[in-house]
């Protein structure tokens, strides 16, 4: 039996973390097709890729953050493509369980996974909250509908996918999957998270500053809201951000005409789903 999904890992500078992840899904059964997307690396990512039968390696020019996912799937012969980070990988039973539900979900485009941190194999704090979902699971989806998903547990429909047009450069990293999520919904594909699909996640130690990476999502929110949201929720997220983070305003600002120039606004169901995503987040802040 050969996989029907390709898995893409876009990476760069830790050729250490991706050597451990390349070994863990080469020893996948069936094994999958890898395609791996460096960064404009430093190290010697592209060789230690290079050493995998099953890994095709494309060295970039410069680094193209998460939008460099999109170039993997593009050169990908799958219908399905599975998404790795360089510091995460898959079940054994994941990626034919995903391939199962796709098949008998047409309309499904993206599948998130439960995440599972470290050794210790604890929930990532995003799983439960997809997994409760205040927009439900309706009849004929595999679960319940979400509007964002941790890229490392994500699997998609190539056609899909590409069909939105993938991950948004103009983000380049940090939010990047909410954006995916709403234009997916928008042109009408279920966006599910299926808690027995299982991916593992060990965080490299070779990580941005946590309020770097707290500036980059606070920038990037900005920019979505610019991108698909109506006036009344982009003034919102200006005012909210100018009081907690006003570099990252500052930081939207020159990527502004860009996003104004490809802006979109979500259909009214869609704008709906996220209104409820968004009331439902301020219930729980102020209950905690």
């Amino acid at each position: 039996m050969s996989a029907r999904t390709t898995v893409v890992i876009a990476t760069r500078n830790r050729a250490a973390e991706l050597a451990r992840t390349l070994a863990r899904l080469s020893c996948l059964d069936p094994r999958p097709p890898v395609v791996v997307l460096d960064n404009a690396s430093e190290d010697d990512t592209a060789e230690v890729a290079g050493r995998y039968a099953n890994v095709r390696v494309i060295r970039l020019p410069q680094n193209l953050g998460a939008a460099a996912r999109t170039l993997g799937v593009i050169v990908a012969d799958t219908p399905y493509v599975a998404f790795s980070d360089d510091d995460s990988w898959w079940a054994p039973d994941a990626l034919a369980e995903a391939e199962r539900i796709f098949d008998e979900h047409p309309r499904t485009g993206l599948l998130a996974a439960r995440t599972l941190v470290g050794p210790e194999c604890r929930e990532d704090p995003v799983t439960p909250e997809m997994e409760r979902s205040p927009l439900g699971h309706p009849d004929g989806a595999p679960g319940p509908l979400v509007l964002g998903f941790l890229a490392c547990s994500a699997i998609v429909r190539r056609t899909a996918y590409l069909q939105v047009g993938g991950f948004s450069p103009l983000l380049h990293f940090g939010a990047e999957e909410q954006l995916l999520a709403y234009d997916l919904a928008a042109h009408g594909w279920e966006v599910c998270y299926v808690g027995h699909l299982r991916a593992h996640h060990h965080p490299s130690r070779s990580r941005p500053p946590s309020s770097w990476r707290r500036r980059a999502e606070l920038r990037n929110r900005l920019l979505i809201a610019a991108l698909r949201r109506p006036p009344r929720v982009i003034r919102r997220e200006v005012a909210r951000t100018l009081v907690t983070a006003p570099g990252a305003v500052l930081g939207a600002v020159a990527r502004l005409p860009r996003a104004l120039g490809s802006r979109r606004v979500l259909p009214e169901h869609v704008e709906d789903q996220a209104r409820t995503l968004e009331r439902t987040a301020e219930w729980r802040e102020s209950r905690s």
